[in-house]
């Protein structure tokens, strides 16, 4: 957290979120951030069944995220999980970067290795599937790449379970790399993931709907050598954004409804439990009276219950496969690119939240030079003294009231 409140000082832009302050709570030592407040995320805009964006939004949306990295690169920052959930949307049409938990700092002319555990798999550039410790600019322009091609196509282009299938989704669609690239790379994984028979690049057949302009600049961004990708700033220039129709201004886009990626996934989950619903009493329309005396089986809102069961499990066991070891992002301590030294830091013991917990200090973040700090926000041993003091109190408290209790039984037996 520490690092991503240095990256966050450090970037200060119309397209990258805010952070507000920060707030302690008084009955822990949660440490809470604060930021500007955005009613959508990309993701769940583009789920929703009632949002289709134009040629001038996706343009639109597109320059504000180049917009964005540009600036983030400007200042030696890697976001390293550009998604379209991380793309937050106003009511006013403004696009920001956010989550930048697994943002880092990046030198590069001072080259350091970094972990390649990062990027959601959909957005995962092959490089680091490979397993490169050693990138820059190009991971952030690959998901780029792929925001871009999800947008214009309407769906994204390659949902991948694993990171085996993946890689195979990338190289059917970007062709697989080169023999000179292999050979310069030096990528750890590419003995085992090589393919025995090169892929060819179909990009611009699999996308021949796209209009014209855009094509150039998904293949750009789509390079399997991440040198052929360029830098936001050339894409900016690219013909995408400066032939007809222009990006629109984002005043001039529609306002939605609130919809987040969250928002899309109880709309399928309910969906999904609707179809389940109608499946089952369909089936049980379609049993014959004189069969029913043989077959014994649930009722249709049995079934239906059943089938939601089902899904509840077969979402769970989704979810516990997705917190897999392929998915699972490394501590920041385990990687090389750590920014900024945070100094020493002191042991925190775990504490329980109490549930009336209330907010006392609240910091204010002001652009300025970046400080290196550490440690808990509060003195332990203080702490510990004010507890002791407290159930001090207590134990008098209970002591005094157990002494009135026998004086008034004593009382009793007297009368």
């Amino acid at each position: 957290m520490a690092r991503e409140i240095l990256i966050l000082r450090r970037l200060d832009h119309p397209n990258v979120i805010k952070l507000e302050g920060l707030v302690t709570s008084r009955m822990s030592c949660s440490l809470y951030l604060v930021f500007e407040y955005m009613e959508h995320d990309l993701a769940g805009l583009a789920a929703s069944p009632d949002v289709k964006f134009t040629l001038p939004q996706i343009k639109c949306y597109m320059q504000q995220l180049l917009s964005g990295l540009e600036h983030c690169h400007d200042n030696n920052v890697l976001h390293r999980d550009i998604k379209g959930s991380n793309l937050l949307l106003d009511n006013n049409g403004i696009l920001k970067i956010a989550d930048f938990g697994l943002a880092t700092f990046f030198d590069p002319r001072h080259k350091r290795p970094m972990t390649s555990r990062v990027v959601t798999l959909w957005y995962r550039p092959p490089e680091l599937l490979l397993g490169a410790t050693d990138y820059g600019v190009g991971i952030d322009l690959w998901s780029a790449g792929c925001i871009l091609a999800e947008l214009l196509y309407g769906k994204p282009i390659m949902p991948g379970r694993t990171e085996v299938e993946q890689l195979h989704k990338i190289f059917k669609l970007c062709g697989s790399p080169s023999e000179e690239y292999w050979k310069k790379s030096k990528l750890p994984h590419a003995t085992i993931f090589k393919p025995q028979q090169p892929y060819k690049r179909c990009i611009r057949e699999t996308f021949k709907d796209f209009p014209t302009s855009a094509l150039p600049l998904v293949e750009t961004l789509l390079a399997i050598d991440p040198a052929e990708r360029q830098t936001a700033t050339a894409a900016l220039h690219s013909d995408f954004f400066s032939t007809e129709p222009y990006a629109c201004d984002p005043s001039s886009l529609p306002t939605y409804p609130p919809s987040k990626e969250m928002d899309a996934k109880l709309r399928d989950e309910e969906a999904r439990r609707l179809r389940a619903a109608a499946k089952a009493k369909g089936e049980a329309k379609r049993t014959r009276p004189r069969d029913r005396s043989h077959r014994a089986g649930p009722a249709p809102e049995a079934n239906a219950e059943i089938q939601a069961n089902l899904d509840q499990r077969r979402r769970m066991i989704t979810h516990a496969n997705a917190k897999s070891k392929s998915e699972k992002f490394p501590p920041p301590h385990q990687d090389g690119a750590m920014g900024n030294p945070l100094g020493s830091c002191r042991h925190m013991e775990p504490m329980f939240e109490h549930q009336d917990a209330s907010f006392s200090t609240v910091v204010p973040i002001e652009k300025g030079t970046s400080q290196t700090w550490s440690g808990p926000l509060f003195d332990p041993s203080a702490l510990g003294q004010s507890r002791r003091k407290k159930q001090t109190t207590l134990d008098a408290k209970a002591a005094a009231y157990s002494k009135q209790l026998q004086k008034e039984k004593g009382g009793i037996r007297a009368r």
